[in-house]
This record gives structure tokens, sequence and C-alpha cells, in this order.
């Protein structure tokens, strides 16, 4: 009977450090994954709050709450299984999936600028509804589908950095990162929005009034500078999954002369190569997005109007 208590003890030690390396696993990889998807961190913080602008401040913690949910069921219940499905049964249909949505990111983008230039009003619709409610959900349900392109971009960066890991620990790895980012964005988000009424406060206080009058008075042209980030951002994130897709079938010259134009000038510049080599892919990458924009706004609208 001590013999079997002593082996029953060493079976629970094994499986307790078991358990623990495989969370350790489950951690570093969840951990590189992260890290890879960060870069889209930047888009998706730009963008969404585009979608708050103009409407009750006293809805705009609501409004991005239900934002956050929307990404996050976007994440958990619709990506996540998605990708290891394709993963395992047809990881050739992960790259034309993420071109389509690259596609749709350019169109975005590409339909903003031309409004501004023409004269017209990309939320001309929304602009004519009366109803707060009915707004609302129209712009809930705008940011959700944006935000479905951006974090199908991050899981499948995420998932990118999983590939010698299995299947259950691809799963809690990408199920951590969801959860991570979406908190992290929307956190930001909220925090963005609010700093009007976070200056307010502080101007109702002699030793903040000038910090909180100086962040009233910032805010309509930080809000402005991310309108204009949000929209540059769905060019140069779109653009670069269709250089991205394309390399990956095999059609590698513009990609490759965009990499090596990068890194010809990264080398002459020194410290600074590596930021001016990312500008440089960023701006192609938002010029690529914006000729395939503009070309699929085209269709969509001027093709119709000359029947």
């Amino acid at each position: 009977m001590p013999g079997g208590l002593v082996a029953l003890l060493d079976d629970i030690a094994a499986m307790a450090k078991l358990s623990a390396a495989s969370l350790d696993d489950v951690a570093g990889a969840a951990g590189r994954a992260g890290a890879k998807a960060a870069g889209v961190v930047i888009d998706d913080t730009a963008v969404t709050p585009t979608y708050v602008t103009g409407l009750s401040p006293a809805r705009e913690l609501p409004i991005i709450w239900k934002i956050a949910k929307g990404s996050l069921r976007n994440k958990l219940l619709f990506l996540l299984p998605a990708a290891l499905v394709l993963s395992a049964l047809a990881p050739w249909a992960i790259t034309p999936i993420l071109m389509l949505g690259g596609a749709y990111l350019s169109f975005e983008g590409a339909e903003k600028i031309i409004a501004a230039l023409t004269g017209g009003h990309h939320g001309d619709a929304a602009a004519t509804i009366s109803d707060p409610k009915e707004l609302e959900d129209r712009q809930v349900a705008g940011a959700v589908r944006t935000d479905l392109i951006l974090s199908g971009e991050i899981m499948a960066i995420a998932l990118g950095e999983l590939g010698g890991e299995t299947l259950l620990n691809q799963a809690i790895a990408l199920a951590v990162v969801a959860v991570a980012i979406t908190a992290g964005v929307y956190g930001v988000v909220a925090l963005i929005v609010k700093m009007d009424d976070i200056g307010l406060h502080l101007a109702e206080r002699p030793a903040t009034r000038a910090l909180g009058r100086g962040l009233v008075a910032a805010m309509p042209r930080v809000l402005a500078a991310l309108s204009v980030i949000g929209t540059a951002a769905m060019l140069w994130v779109g653009g670069g999954i269709i250089l991205h897709g394309l390399e990956a079938f095999g059609l590698d010259t513009l990609p490759h002369a965009l990499h090596d134009a990068a890194h010809h000038v990264a080398a002459r510049l020194g410290a600074l190569g590596g930021v001016a080599g990312w500008l440089i892919t960023a701006a192609a990458s938002a010029l690529i997005g914006l000729a395939l924009g503009a070309a699929i706004v085209g269709l969509l609208h001027l093709v119709p109007r000359k029947h």
C-alpha cells in the first residue's frame, strides 16, 4: 500500500511537471505570436475612434464596449476556429481569404480619400439617420466589420508563429492573444475618446488647470489626426496583405523590388535605417492599396451609373 501511494504521488508529480511545461509552452507561444501580431494593433487603434466621433459623449464608452465585444466575438467564435480548421485541412485557402480582406480594407480607405477629394461624403447615409439608436447600431456594425478584417490579419500572423505547437496549444495561445490584444486596443481607444473629459476634470483643479486645458484644446487635432492615420492604416495594411499574398503565390517581382529598395535605403542610413525602411514599405503598401481600392470603387460606383 505505501508503495502504491508513493507511485501515485510520483505520477501526480510527473503530471504536474508536464502541465507546467505545457503552460510554459503556451505562454511562450502566445508571447511570440502576440509580438508578431502587434504591428497591426496600431492600425486597429487608429481606425476605431473614427466610429464614435460626432456621437453623444455619454454613449462613447458604451459604444466602445459594444465594439470591443464584437471584436472579441470575431476573434474567438469565428476567426480562431476558422484559422485552426483551415490550418489543418486547407492551409492553401488562408492566403486568398486574407487577400480578400486586404482588398476590402483598400476599398474602404480609397473610398474615404476619393470622397474627401471630390466633395462627397463617405458617411452620407449615416448623416441622414435621425434615430440615435439606429445611427449607433450602424456605427458599431461598421466598426465590427472593419475589425473583422484587422482581427483576421492579427490571428493569421499569430498562427504563423505557432506552427510547431500542438492543436490545443495553438488554440489556447490564439485565445490568449485575442483577449490581450482586444483589451489593449479598446482600452487605449477608450482613453483616447475620453481624453477631453479627463482634461475638463483636470482643468477644474488649480494645480492641473493648464494641463487640463491643453488636453481639451489638443483633442480635436488628435481626433482629426487619428482619422487620417486610420485611413492610411486601412491602405497600408490592405496593400501589405496583397503584397504578402502575391509573394506567397510566387508573383514576387513587386514584393522583392520593394523589399530590396527598403533594405538598400536602410543600409545607408545607419541607426535610422530601420525606421526609414519601414516607412518606405508602409508608403509603397499604401500606394498599392490606394490603387487597388480606387479600382474597386470605380467598379462598384462608376460602372453602374452608366446603365
